[in-house]
């Protein structure tokens, strides 16, 4: 049996790569006129395409754009349209279902917050905040879960029901729309025109697991044609969610493992571990089951790998989530040049994360970076068995302990709710004057607000109480037990330091925009094509954390509040300039060139006044067709972000990162303490005894991480060359290379890229940011802090290929290939002498999770006919190598999709009607498993869920 999939696996590829079909999804890379166009049967009216402000023929193919529209959604069975944007080979991945980071991971060392529930895009790997996302041409408000303040758009926020299509342009436009538009942009078209009902039903299933149940209810409505044109619609999705524990890969912390003895697992512990020169040489926990004070040390034994804690089956590899949305579209004529369009959305979102029950710990070992790390636990408190007061080894007179941890399994897991209400509205007045001269007014609202409900999380001041002297424990405290087995934390005791955290978070945006553009005198080819226009817009954040969290006493994630806002105003312009056509070797020859002024004043706080910055940014590209069926094109663009207001105002928090120490004996590095006179020399002059530190290389090390005030906006160079070939019809071949460099950018230098560079080189800049226990030498605190780092570089080549025809008597044929060939992606970051180089093309980065394959590709086999229809996809990535992992291989993995569709005629007033069945990863191919990477051993930016998902839908136009 195995012997046959693995044939009929070949042979899928062969036809779906091979074929010339591979990338997408009856996605389209380009548009000729042999095909179906997304662009709503026009194909020689002058209309605004993304990228252009100027009116272009749609089929003109004057920069590199990918359109899919709702038959390419609906032929991938998927449920959220980041996840069909992700597919995109020049998708960097991005928050989507699969990232249950709450509780997990802490906030990432971005300035963004979790994200909890969040879906974004990230184009050529460069991040979602350098992806800007537009609706209809204009900006959309950013996201909000009650964990941070993101810059970036949540595409969850965002009714699936109201897209009629996107355009997705894969080169830089800040010059058009100002600061994120670096890597490139995704305008979401919504309906503004429909006659009738159109709805669907879709519900899908990972079936052979039982799991992973999903609902999704479309209906939309539309009063057809008139004056007056009306579309109002909504939608309701919901995911069940799928349990880490019911997939092998996650089972354990370690990929396909089958207990904690290969690695992993927590050092919270059932049993307690306890460490220090109080308990002697070597790590102890309790060795059988206590039922009243055990006794030291006779019920103690050395801790060993097998009593570390099982974590992973409590998360969630796909996250349950629900989705209610409703929108409406008006356009009303005003005379026969002139139009007022409005433009309403409603959308809800609750999600849930979850992780195991909350590790509790005591001692500077801990890393908690509040007032856990330096307890006193009493002589006096009834529970303590060592009959004298346990002292932090912190430097504290006295210190005799470096760390006691627990797993509060009476607490249950830790259990993460939001509820997130986005509210947008639009309106525009736009008309044609003169002839071909057209302009428009535009007004923006949005607001996200965002409430989270945290349950199974612990008060430390109350266990701090708890554990002290016994006289200061007075009702309502109850002494804590932190020194039996599991049962031994009553609910009483639990009912004191226990607490429900509640968090919440609000971003807003309101604006306007004016525009004009036309056509001018002629400059030898053609008039002369101009626009320009003005923007202003407002933008505010918040983040308020639970009090109990802000006042630092929180064992879970530490947070302190955000807060903050600016004004922006800009002006832009540009031109396009046709100076030959129709002349041998030249059938067209233009020059294009944009420019952008943006002023940024930002809100004062209360430790910074408000300051204000400016930025120009130009643009310039050049087409030319020898020959009507080629075209060469090729673009500069410089562009700029502007830093968020999370990335300015985001308070101190705490990443968890799954980092191999060096410096610890148990250590899987290449070059580590035991087996390396020069990292041992240097890990002994940081402080780490001459036993060595004692983590394990999957341990989780505290990243304290936040904004800063003092950032300043990053700039960008990108140039994009490539050409366009149609020899014959209905067949298309596009090639694009690009580079894009990022200077100043603004991000955190990588925690691991801080440990390791400290540990190899003793890096003096290094080490300032790394702290280690006075006792042991174990990492305590890496420090991760927001700035303007030297600088980011990506080059690649994108090839697609595209080819549609019908078949005499036999339907039509569609083939696509898409991929994209990731050459260089480097990271240039600051050191005390100087800069470093990561290259990171063909690596896992593990922590925060994110793969760079040198290779990814997506691609169809469509055909459809006779009211039938079937769709093949393959998807593929290539082979990438774990950073964290000694280079570790992950291999190379190719999904195979498939859909059959049927088109029944009926003659009771329906038009049309579909019925799809489909599945999703046929073969159920397994997911390289991925040690370094933060959870459930896989890379949620690059890989699906593990298992075969199958869907059935029915959709109906009446």
């Amino acid at each position: 049996m195995k012997r046959f999939q693995t044939s009929l696996r070949a042979g899928v590829a062969f036809v779906a790569l091979g074929a010339g079909s591979g990338a997408a999804w009856a996605q389209r890379p380009t548009i000729d006129t042999a095909q179906a166009t997304p662009v709503t049967a026009v194909t020689s009216q002058e209309i605004v395409i993304t990228g252009s402000r100027i009116r272009h023929n749609p089929l003109d193919l004057d920069a590199p754009r990918v359109f899919v529209d709702q038959s390419d959604i609906q032929k991938t069975g998927l449920n959220a349209i980041n996840d069909v944007l992700q597919r995109l080979p020049s998708s960097g991945g991005g928050l989507n279902s699969r990232f249950n980071n709450s509780g997990n991971l802490g906030n990432p060392p971005d300035g963004a917050g979790v994200g909890a529930g969040s879906a974004q895009i990230d184009l050529r790997y460069l991040g979602s905040v350098r992806t800007l996302v537009l609706v209809d041409g204009l900006r959309f408000v950013n996201g909000a879960s009650a964990s941070g303040v993101p810059g970036a758009v949540d595409l969850n926020a965002i009714p699936d029901s109201m897209i009629e299509r996107i355009e997705v342009l894969q080169d830089g436009a800040s010059t058009i729309y100002g600061s994120d538009a670096i890597a490139g942009v995704v305008n979401i078209i919504t309906k503004s025109a429909q006659k009738g009902f159109v709805a669907s039903a879709q519900v899908g299933s990972y079936l052979d697991h039982n799991d992973g149940w999903t609902q999704n209810y479309q209906l939309s409505w539309g009063n057809g044609t008139g004056p007056t044109q009306i579309v109002v619609g909504g939608d309701y999705v919901k995911a069940d969610g799928v349990l880490s524990g019911d997939r092998a890969l996650s089972a354990f912390p370690n990929p396909y493992s089958t207990s904690c003895t290969q690695g992993g697992c927590s050092s919270f512990p059932l049993n307690g571990r306890f460490g220090g020169p109080a308990f002697g040489p070597n790590l102890l926990t309790l060795a059988h089951a206590i039922s009243t004070r055990p006794v030291f040390p006779a019920d103690f034994r050395a801790f060993t790998t097998a009593d570390r804690f099982n974590f992973a089956p409590f998360n969630y590899i796909e996250i349950p989530l629900k989705r209610y949305g409703a929108f409406a579209n008006v356009t009303q004529e005003i005379g026969s040049d002139t139009h007022f369009k409005i433009k309403a959305v409603w959308n809800r979102r609750d999600s849930i994360n979850q992780a195991a029950p909350i590790p509790l710990g005591v001692g500077p070992d801990v890393g908690n970076g509040n007032l856990l790390d330096h307890v006193t636990i009493s002589r006096t408190n009834p529970f303590n068995p060592f009959g004298f007061d346990l002292i932090p080894n912190d430097g504290s007179v006295g210190g005799n302990y470096n760390e006691i941890k627990r797993r509060v399994i009476e607490l249950g897991p830790r259990h993460f709710e939001q509820k997130v209400n986005t509210y947008y509205g639009s309106a525009t007045l736009d008309g044609r004057i003169a002839g071909e001269w057209y302009w428009d007014v535009d007004g923006i609202w949005g607001r996200n607000k965002a409430k989270q409900t945290m349950h199974g999380n612990i008060d430390a001041s109350k266990v701090q109480t708890a554990l002290g002297p016994i006289a200061n424990c007075t009702a309502p405290c109850v002494p804590l037990d932190m020194f039996g087995t599991p049962g031994s934390i009553t609910p009483a005791m639990l009912a004191y330091i226990g607490f429900t955290q509640h968090d919440s978070s609000e971003q807003q945006i309101w604006g306007g925009s004016g525009n004009i553009s036309g056509k001018w005198f002629d400059v030898g080819g053609g008039p002369l094509g101009v626009a320009g226009g003005v923007e202003y817009r407002r933008l505010k954040g918040r983040f308020d954390p639970d009090p109990v969290v802000v006042a630092g006493h929180s064992s879970d994630i530490p947070a302190q509040p955000a807060k903050g806002g600016y004004k922006v105003a800009e002006a832009y312009g540009e031109f396009n300039m046709p100076f030959i056509k129709d002349r041998p070797g030249a059938e067209l020859l233009e020059f294009n060139g944009s420019g952008r002024y943006s002023h940024y004043k930002t809100d004062p706080t209360a430790t910074a006044p408000s300051h204000s910055f400016s930025h120009s940014t130009f643009k310039a590209d050049l087409n030319w067709k020898p020959v009507q069926a080629l075209r060469f094109r090729a673009s500069w663009a410089e562009g700029f972000r502007a830093p968020t207001i999370g990335e300015l105002y985001g308070g101190p928090s705490r990443f968890d990162s799954a980092i191999d120490d060096p410096c610890s004996i148990n250590s899987a590095q290449a070059q580590r303490f035991n087996n390396t006179a020069s990292v041992h020399a240097n890990c002994i002059a940081q402080g780490v005894p001459a036993a060595g530190a004692q983590t394990a290389p999957t341990d989780q090390l505290s990243v304290i991480t936040s904004g800063n005030e003092q950032l300043k906006p990053e700039t960008s160079t990108s140039w994009v060359v490539g050409g366009v070939v149609n020899p014959i019809r209905g067949f298309t071949a596009e090639m694009n290379w690009y580079n894009i460099k990022v200077k100043g950018a603004i991000q955190a230098v990588s925690a691991t890229t801080t440990l390791y560079r400290c540990v190899y080189t003793n890096d003096p800049l290094a080490c300032s940011s790394v702290s280690r226990s006075v006792g042991t030498g174990n990492v305590t605190q890496i420090r991760a802090i927001l700035q303007n780092i030297a600088g980011i570089k990506t080059s690649g080549i994108d090839v697609n290929l595209a080819y549609r025809r019908p078949l005499q008597g036999m339907g039509t044929i569609g083939l696509t290939w898409n991929n994209t060939f990731l050459h260089q992606f480097d990271v240039t970051t600051p050191t005390g002498t100087g800069t470093a180089v990561e290259r990171r093309a063909g690596q896992e980065l593990g922590s925060p999770s994110q793969g760079y394959p040198r290779w990814k590709s997506i691609g169809i086999v469509d055909w459809d006919g006779f009211g039938f229809g079937a769709t093949l996809t393959g998807r593929y990535i290539s082979r990438i190598k774990e950073i964290l992992n000694n280079e570790s291989p992950l291999k190379a993995t190719f999904y195979t999709d498939a859909q059959l569709r049927w088109s029944p005629k009926f003659n009771f007033g329906i038009h049309d009607i579909e019925l799809a069945v489909g599945a999703n990863n046929v073969f159920n191919v397994k997911t390289p498993g991925c040690v370094s990477c933060d959870t459930n051993n896989m890379d949620p930016t690059t890989y699906d869920t593990p298992g075969r998902y199958y869907y059935a839908r029915i959709g109906v136009k009446y």
